[in-house]
Protein backbone atom coordinates (compact mmCIF):
# COMPACT_ATOMS: atom_id res chain seq x y z
CA UNK A 1 0.00 0.00 0.00
CA UNK A 2 2.80 2.55 1.15
CA UNK A 3 5.21 1.79 -2.19
CA UNK A 4 2.66 0.54 -4.84
CA UNK A 5 2.55 -2.66 -6.43
CA UNK A 6 5.09 -2.91 -9.01
CA UNK A 7 8.02 -1.12 -7.16
CA UNK A 8 7.60 -3.78 -4.13
CA UNK A 9 9.38 -6.98 -5.26
CA UNK A 10 9.20 -10.44 -3.70
CA UNK A 11 12.14 -9.89 -2.54
CA UNK A 12 11.49 -6.49 -1.31
CA UNK A 13 8.65 -8.48 1.06
CA UNK A 14 10.69 -11.10 2.03
CA UNK A 15 13.45 -8.51 3.34
CA UNK A 16 10.88 -6.64 4.76
CA UNK A 17 9.50 -10.15 6.89
CA UNK A 18 12.95 -11.02 7.39
CA UNK A 19 12.02 -14.28 5.58
CA UNK A 20 13.75 -15.65 2.41
CA UNK A 21 11.51 -15.58 -0.85
CA UNK A 22 11.12 -19.60 -0.57
CA UNK A 23 8.84 -19.59 3.11
CA UNK A 24 6.66 -16.85 0.83
CA UNK A 25 6.31 -19.06 -2.11
CA UNK A 26 5.17 -22.09 0.40
CA UNK A 27 2.43 -19.80 1.04
CA UNK A 28 1.87 -17.97 -1.84
CA UNK A 29 2.01 -19.25 -5.78
CA UNK A 30 2.86 -15.96 -6.98
CA UNK A 31 2.93 -12.12 -6.52
CA UNK A 32 -0.36 -12.47 -7.81
CA UNK A 33 -1.72 -14.24 -5.70
CA UNK A 34 -0.48 -11.89 -2.69
CA UNK A 35 -1.74 -8.96 -3.98
CA UNK A 36 -5.25 -10.99 -4.23
CA UNK A 37 -5.03 -11.66 -0.75
CA UNK A 38 -3.98 -8.46 0.34
CA UNK A 39 -6.65 -6.36 -1.23
CA UNK A 40 -9.44 -9.34 -0.21
CA UNK A 41 -8.64 -8.43 3.64
CA UNK A 42 -8.52 -4.80 2.49
CA UNK A 43 -11.30 -4.66 0.88
CA UNK A 44 -13.36 -6.96 4.07
CA UNK A 45 -11.98 -4.40 6.26
CA UNK A 46 -13.32 -1.86 4.36
CA UNK A 47 -17.04 -3.42 4.40
CA UNK A 48 -16.78 -3.76 7.93
CA UNK A 49 -16.05 -0.48 8.59
CA UNK A 50 -18.26 0.91 6.50
CA UNK A 51 -20.93 -1.00 8.12
CA UNK A 52 -19.58 -0.32 11.29
CA UNK A 53 -20.24 3.50 10.32
CA UNK A 54 -23.93 3.02 9.69
CA UNK A 55 -24.91 1.30 12.42
CA UNK A 56 -22.88 3.83 14.76
CA UNK A 57 -23.81 7.04 12.92
CA UNK A 58 -27.04 9.23 14.62
CA UNK A 59 -27.85 9.82 10.70
CA UNK A 60 -27.00 10.09 7.08
CA UNK A 61 -25.11 12.96 7.34
CA UNK A 62 -23.17 11.47 10.54
CA UNK A 63 -22.30 8.51 8.55
CA UNK A 64 -20.53 10.26 6.08
CA UNK A 65 -18.87 12.54 8.75
CA UNK A 66 -17.54 8.76 10.20
CA UNK A 67 -16.49 7.83 6.77
CA UNK A 68 -14.53 11.14 6.24
CA UNK A 69 -12.53 10.34 9.71
CA UNK A 70 -11.71 7.32 8.17
CA UNK A 71 -10.40 8.61 4.88
CA UNK A 72 -7.95 10.58 6.78
CA UNK A 73 -5.85 7.52 8.55
CA UNK A 74 -6.81 5.39 5.31
CA UNK A 75 -5.67 7.69 2.57
CA UNK A 76 -2.30 9.11 3.89
CA UNK A 77 -1.52 5.27 3.93
CA UNK A 78 -2.02 4.02 0.07
CA UNK A 79 0.13 4.65 -2.79
CA UNK A 80 -1.26 6.94 -5.28
CA UNK A 81 -0.41 4.34 -7.89
CA UNK A 82 -1.74 1.66 -6.30
CA UNK A 83 -4.80 1.55 -8.46
CA UNK A 84 -3.22 2.24 -11.79
CA UNK A 85 -0.50 -0.74 -10.55
CA UNK A 86 -3.25 -3.22 -9.82
CA UNK A 87 -4.94 -2.68 -13.14
CA UNK A 88 -1.96 -2.69 -15.37
CA UNK A 89 0.08 -5.49 -13.52
CA UNK A 90 -3.06 -7.47 -11.77
CA UNK A 91 -6.03 -7.50 -14.10
CA UNK A 92 -7.51 -10.77 -12.36
CA UNK A 93 -7.43 -8.73 -8.58
CA UNK A 94 -8.10 -5.39 -10.07
CA UNK A 95 -11.34 -6.81 -11.37
CA UNK A 96 -12.26 -7.78 -7.57
CA UNK A 97 -11.94 -4.21 -6.56
CA UNK A 98 -14.05 -3.01 -9.19
CA UNK A 99 -16.69 -5.06 -8.61
CA UNK A 100 -16.19 -4.11 -4.77
CA UNK A 101 -16.85 -0.61 -5.82
CA UNK A 102 -19.27 -0.89 -8.43
CA UNK A 103 -21.28 -2.87 -6.26
CA UNK A 104 -20.33 -2.53 -2.05
CA UNK A 105 -19.68 0.91 -2.65
CA UNK A 106 -22.31 1.74 -4.69
CA UNK A 107 -24.93 0.22 -2.61
CA UNK A 108 -23.34 2.12 0.43
CA UNK A 109 -23.40 5.66 -0.97
CA UNK A 110 -27.18 4.96 -2.45
CA UNK A 111 -28.81 3.43 1.02
CA UNK A 112 -26.77 6.53 2.55
CA UNK A 113 -28.92 9.17 -0.12
CA UNK A 114 -31.81 7.24 0.74
CA UNK A 115 -31.57 7.45 4.28
CA UNK A 116 -30.88 11.04 4.31
CA UNK A 117 -33.82 11.68 2.26
CA UNK A 118 -36.13 9.34 4.62
CA UNK A 119 -34.14 11.70 7.57
CA UNK A 120 -35.43 14.62 5.40
CA UNK A 121 -31.44 16.04 6.18
CA UNK A 122 -31.24 15.10 1.80
CA UNK A 123 -32.92 17.06 -0.56
CA UNK A 124 -36.35 14.76 -1.54
CA UNK A 125 -35.54 15.23 -5.39
CA UNK A 126 -32.30 14.05 -5.49
CA UNK A 127 -31.69 10.66 -8.02
CA UNK A 128 -30.03 8.49 -5.15
CA UNK A 129 -29.10 6.19 -8.19
CA UNK A 130 -26.93 8.84 -9.89
CA UNK A 131 -25.57 10.37 -7.82
CA UNK A 132 -24.14 7.14 -6.01
CA UNK A 133 -22.82 6.01 -9.24
CA UNK A 134 -21.17 9.66 -9.30
CA UNK A 135 -19.91 9.58 -5.88
CA UNK A 136 -18.03 6.48 -6.70
CA UNK A 137 -15.99 7.40 -9.48
CA UNK A 138 -15.87 11.06 -7.76
CA UNK A 139 -12.99 8.71 -5.43
CA UNK A 140 -12.21 6.61 -7.98
CA UNK A 141 -10.94 10.25 -10.18
CA UNK A 142 -8.82 11.33 -7.56
CA UNK A 143 -6.13 7.95 -8.23
CA UNK A 144 -5.70 9.54 -11.66
CA UNK A 145 -2.34 10.64 -12.15
CA UNK A 146 -3.60 13.41 -14.55
CA UNK A 147 -6.16 15.28 -12.78
CA UNK A 148 -3.59 14.58 -9.16
CA UNK A 149 -0.83 16.40 -11.21
CA UNK A 150 -2.76 19.55 -11.64
CA UNK A 151 -2.95 20.19 -7.69
CA UNK A 152 -0.66 20.86 -4.44
CA UNK A 153 -2.90 19.64 -2.10
CA UNK A 154 -2.66 16.15 -0.65
CA UNK A 155 -4.66 13.48 -2.43
CA UNK A 156 -6.39 13.46 1.55
CA UNK A 157 -7.53 16.98 1.02
CA UNK A 158 -8.55 17.00 -2.18
CA UNK A 159 -10.82 13.64 -1.50
CA UNK A 160 -12.12 15.90 1.80
CA UNK A 161 -12.72 18.62 -0.31
CA UNK A 162 -14.63 17.06 -2.93
CA UNK A 163 -16.74 15.07 -0.36
CA UNK A 164 -17.68 18.29 1.49
CA UNK A 165 -18.78 20.47 -1.29
CA UNK A 166 -21.07 16.83 -2.60
CA UNK A 167 -22.86 16.94 0.95
CA UNK A 168 -23.62 20.60 0.96
CA UNK A 169 -24.76 19.94 -2.43
CA UNK A 170 -27.19 17.43 -1.06
CA UNK A 171 -28.38 19.02 2.47
CA UNK A 172 -31.78 20.34 3.17
CA UNK A 173 -31.25 23.47 5.87
CA UNK A 174 -31.93 21.47 8.36
CA UNK A 175 -29.54 19.17 6.98
CA UNK A 176 -27.11 22.47 6.66
CA UNK A 177 -27.42 23.12 10.02
CA UNK A 178 -26.27 19.85 10.98
CA UNK A 179 -23.34 19.53 8.58
CA UNK A 180 -22.13 22.86 9.50
CA UNK A 181 -22.08 21.77 13.25
CA UNK A 182 -20.15 18.47 12.30
CA UNK A 183 -17.88 19.69 10.36
CA UNK A 184 -16.85 22.08 13.40
CA UNK A 185 -16.46 19.42 15.86
CA UNK A 186 -14.45 17.33 13.27
CA UNK A 187 -12.29 20.40 13.04
CA UNK A 188 -12.40 20.52 16.61
CA UNK A 189 -11.32 17.05 17.37
CA UNK A 190 -8.42 17.21 14.80
CA UNK A 191 -6.99 20.13 16.34
CA UNK A 192 -7.22 18.36 19.33
CA UNK A 193 -5.07 15.66 18.09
Amino acid sequence: MKYGLRSMSMDDIAAHLGMSKKTIYLHYTDKEELVGEIITEMLNKNEKDCNCEVTQSENAIHEVILAMTMLQSLIPTINPSLLNDLQKYHPKVFLKFKKHKDQFLFNVFKSNLERGKKEKLYRPDINAEILAKFRVESIMILFNPEFRTNFSDSQLDIQLEVLRNFLFGLVTAKGYELLVNYLAQQKKQKKKN
